[in-house]
């Protein structure tokens, strides 16, 4: 089965890396500044897979920390590196980072396991010894009121430098692997940060009347997150979809069939039929539509709902929704129901950092299997369903207006993360996280997504600790144990982060 593509690029993250030294110790010890700036290269070359690297190189005077600082702040950086190579004096850093407000990560990471004690001399020493400074370092940004996190371990080379005593072939380490998996996870958070403040997420519609946990502030998620929300009309998407080409429904209906199953009636709910083939081709000359709307107006995500009075042509529109947000989601550009522009948000994280992102809503518990079943009607991330997900025709789209055709599934059996994103009495934005396991179970045969997950804690429980923290009441379900991932992406973004 072929992939579907992304219809925009990820914004790979801008990432700022320098090295840090003291200046006396060039002239004592012959080969030291060249030794700590080719780990500086190596630290560059590896940060290279994650985003566009900027190395300043090697600050070792509060001089050099200013003119690093512009320097930083001229490449728009969105995360800077600060690699403590040897001992130095926090008064050389401290002017960089108060010019530079970038959030920072110092790299506390050693070249060798162990220092060939025989043979070490000060020199060598002083090139293993980056762990000294850090807690200096730590104390005066405290003071200076300069957020920052430490990440510690082993540098990872795979040859060790001809100037070395000791081994530092450390890459097959486990301290290495740790480090450059903490490093990874902050340049993709990084990386997020830059395409939410780059972002262009559509509104069409209105807001479920009365599902005030929904309701935000357009300007304050653009004060916070930097993502612009264009709003939309019903009548946006009906002009391209008079534009529609018969080869353009064609080139849909072939990705139906490729991506989704054709349901027969439903054994179990008389309002789920198999789809009619009017059905269908209404529903992808809309998908083709939606497509249209997406790069006119350059959107990264949509959060859509429609409702008039009865029997009106913008309700048929509606109608064939499902389908074409559901293939527009799995080509990244993620799509909410009920216009909830936060659980939209929530998902484009999950996303851009290849997670999946599907949305979801607590549906029930199931006691005997200890699972709680999330799931949601409308669109699916299909590339994280459980084999191809099912099309049903819907006779009543429960709660909603209009008839059409809808998708059913279930998320792949495996590590899952819930993400939410609520709002505060106070105005601010929170992230909820919480890690379990997707189970193969049986669904409902309803035209609905819906998969069980078993969490650590009992689901009575669960729902203890998930509801006081006064969440929306839907989430994105993303792929793999990403509690850790979440928490430094809401670090960067300078959102509350929660685990439950």
């Amino acid at each position: 089965m072929s992939e579907i593509g992304r219809l925009k690029p990820i914004k790979k993250a801008r990432i700022g890396l320098y090295s840090a030294g003291l200046k006396a110790y060039w002239h004592q010890f012959e080969g030291m500044r060249e030794r700590l700036i080719d780990y500086g290269k190596f630290i560059e070359e590896n940060l290279s897979e994650f985003g566009e690297v900027y190395n300043f190189g090697l600050v070792d005077d509060e001089v050099v920390g200013r003119t690093a600082g512009e320097w930083f702040n001229e490449k728009n950086v969105d995360i800077i590196f600060s690699h403590s190579a040897t001992y130095y004096t926090s008064s050389t850093v401290l002017p960089l980072h108060q010019i530079c407000k970038t959030p920072v990560i110092l790299l506390n990471l050693q070249p060798t396991p162990q220092m060939n004690y025989a043979k070490t001399s000060t020199g060598e020493w002083l090139a293993h010894c980056g762990s000294c400074p850090v807690p200096e370092i730590a104390n005066a940004f405290n003071r200076a009121g300069i957020k920052c996190k430490i990440v510690n371990g082993l540098l990872g080379l795979k040859e060790t430098p001809t100037i070395s005593v000791a081994d530092e072939i450390t890459y097959n380490r486990p301290e290495a692997i740790l480090a450059w998996q903490e490093i990874r996870e902050w340049a993709m958070a990084a990386t997020v940060k830059r395409t939410l403040q780059h972002a262009r997420f559509g509104f069409l519609g209105n807001n479920y009347s009365g599902m005030l946990d929904m309701y935000s502030d357009f300007t304050m998620l653009q004060a916070q997150l930097g993502l612009h929300v264009e709003l939309l009309e019903m009548c946006d998407l009906d002009r391209n979809l008079n534009k529609v080409t018969d080869k353009e429904v064609e080139a849909k209906l072939k990705q139906v069939e490729e991506f989704f199953a054709i349901s027969g009636d439903s054994p179990s709910d008389p309002i789920a039929k198999k789809p009619t083939r009017e059905q269908l081709e209404w529903a992808c000359k809309v998908a083709a539509a939606q497509e249209r709307m997406v790069k006119e107006y350059d959107l990264d995500a949509i959060a859509y709902y429609y409702h008039g009075s009865d029997d009106n042509y913008y309700e048929q529109v509606q109608g064939g929704f499902i389908v074409g947000h559901s293939l527009l989601t799995a080509a990244g550009i993620p799509c909410a129901g009920e216009a909830d522009l936060k659980t939209a948000i929530a998902m484009k994280i999950c996303d851009t950092l290849e997670k999946g992102g599907s949305f979801t809503e607590i549906v029930a518990n199931d006691y005997i299997e200890e699972t709680v079943i999330l799931g949601h009607d409308g669109p699916f991330h299909i590339k994280i369903s459980e084999g191809k997900p099912v099309l049903r025709g819907m006779g009543v789209f429960h709660g909603k207006k209009g008839t059409g055709v809808s998708v059913e599934a279930h998320v792949i059996a495996g590590p899952v993360t819930t993400l939410g994103i609520t709002q505060t009495m106070d105005g601010k934005l929170k992230m909820i996280t919480s890690e379990g396991n997707a189970v193969k179970a049986p669904i409902l045969m309803i035209g609905n997504t819906q998969t069980h997950v078993k969490f650590a804690l009992h689901p009575d429980r669960y729902m203890d600790k998930w509801f006081v923290e006064a969440p929306t009441h839907h989430c994105a379900m993303s792929v793999g144990y990403n509690a850790s991932l979440f928490e430094k992406v809401a670090y960067v973004l300078d959102v509350k982060h929660v685990v439950i």
